[in-house]
């Protein structure tokens, strides 16, 4: 058995230990790596028979049996380490025999690292599976009104059938809040799940958010290319907000991502199958879009399988004192003091009709908060915007008040005087019965 120099030089520089003997049990040949692992010189093994140089050396089984012998452990003169030894053969013809020898603290540093590297990748997917979890569940919807309590039974209802879900309602409704809640619902709740805010993205940023791109697909692209969020989403919900906003040629890939339950990436020509659960959500009268040409009448079709409508705040008055209760406490942890809304602060709350929604009271009670001197948030410390609404709508009750008084006065005068008579004496004893003088009573008649 001859080794070449190419050979040679390529298993001098190994780390790993190599030994090569030749049919008749002579080593032919050590690596500098061998003599540091196991302390033999090479003047001490090369051109004598292994079994003679290193007793107990199990290669020469391995010229019998022309089978591997793997993972075999050895310790000579304290050291220990690690020996695979493999046949070696020319054409059909056995010429040989090698084993490559590690040190077994190499192999401890190597397994050490690999744990560390394996605790990094568990902490990082425990990290990437919390992102991508949905945080609200029913629990978080406080509902009291009866129209939030009945869309919260329709939720329970609708969540374990896997059908698309179009949201409807007013900005500041709290759409992606019923969103993470059907998530959570649903035979998904252990998936992924992925809130996209079409608004952000315009046109193909969009499309390779939603479907990724392979190397090179266009100007700036990753060169590894890029997965997308429905490929992210597999096995859960991606709740695509604001789809109105989205570009009619992401529509039709979003169509036929829908019907064959397929993606294609940017650039690719692979058809790669996911299995996601789309809700989506608006703002916006998507029926009139479609009669606009703004957006597909197809694609519409596909996402309003169950419309869900929620209502805005003005219509379920009776969340909006809990609402408020449940922002206080959330501030009141913070704040570590106790915090309180006057009765005057708590009609008004209720009377504002809240064109901006839950947000828009969020952000009343963390300005009430700011503004109160003490613990108690009173009228005067809310939005001048609260405040004033409320003062028109007061002078309104009291003007429709005052002409009711009026119109009652004037209903019971005619009664009296038509019982009474319209004489002195008739007058007198309207007077009397009405519980006014006579004089007050030519007054009002006036």
């Amino acid at each position: 058995m001859r080794i070449n120099s190419w050979i040679k030089t390529f298993f001098d520089n190994l780390y790993d230990g190599i030994l090569i003997i030749d049919t008749e049990e002579i080593v032919k040949y050590i690596n500098p790596a061998y003599t540091r692992i196991t302390k033999v010189a090479y003047d001490e093994i090369v051109g004598k028979k292994l079994r003679e140089a290193r007793p107990g050396a199990r290669l020469p089984n391995v010229l019998t049996t022309k089978k591997p012998i793997v993972g075999v452990l050895r310790e000579e003169s304290g050291i220990e380490y690690s020996v695979n030894m493999s046949p070696i053969f020319e054409e059909s013809d056995l010429i040989g025999a090698i084993s490559v020898v590690s040190n077994i603290d190499d192999i401890y540093r190597l397994y050490s690292d690999i744990d560390k590297y394996k605790s990094k990748v568990k902490s990082l997917e425990n990290r990437i599976s919390a992102i991508q979890k949905a945080k609200y569940t029913l629990d978080n919807i406080i509902s009291v009104d009866i129209s939030s309590v009945e869309v919260k039974n329709t939720i329970k209802k609708i969540s374990q059938k896997d059908i698309t879900v179009l949201i409807f309602g007013e900005s500041g409704t709290g759409k992606e809040l019923y969103a993470n809640a059907i998530h959570n619902e649903s035979n998904r709740a252990d998936g992924p799940f992925i809130a996209v805010n079409c608004a952000s993205f315009q046109g193909s940023l969009l499309d390779s958010e939603l479907f990724g791109y392979e190397e090179g697909s266009f100007t700036g692209a990753k060169r590894e290319g890029k997965m997308g969020l429905f490929e992210a989403a597999n096995k859960g919900t991606i709740f695509l907000d604001e789809i109105s906003e989205m570009d009619l040629e992401v529509q039709a890939k979003l169509l036929r991502t829908l019907q064959e339950g397929t993606i294609r990436r940017i650039g690719s020509v692979k058809e790669t199958a996911i299995d996601v659960r789309v809700i989506a959500a608006t703002n916006r009268n998507l029926e009139d879009m479609v009669r606009e040409g703004m957006f597909r009448h197809d694609l519409f079709y596909r996402i309003a399988v169950f419309p869900l409508m929620i209502p805005p705040l003005r219509e379920r008055k009776d969340d909006i004192l809990p609402l408020a209760y449940n922002y206080i406490e959330s501030f009141k942890n913070s704040l570590k003091k106790d915090i309180i809304l006057s009765s005057e602060a708590e009609l008004m709350l209720y009377n504002y009709n809240w064109p901006g929604n839950i947000r828009e009271l969020k952000n009343s009670i963390e300005f009430g908060i700011n503004m109160m001197e003490d613990n108690e948030i009173k009228y005067n410390h809310l939005p001048v915007r609260v405040q004033v609404q409320n003062s028109v709508k007061n002078a309104q009750v009291v003007q429709k008040l005052s002409d009711k008084v009026k119109e009652t006065e004037k209903n019971e005068i005619i009664n009296a005087i038509k019982i009474f008579g319209e004489d002195i004496e008739g007058k007198k004893r309207a007077a009397k019965a009405l519980g006014i003088s006579l004089a007050t009573l030519y007054n009002k008649i006036k």
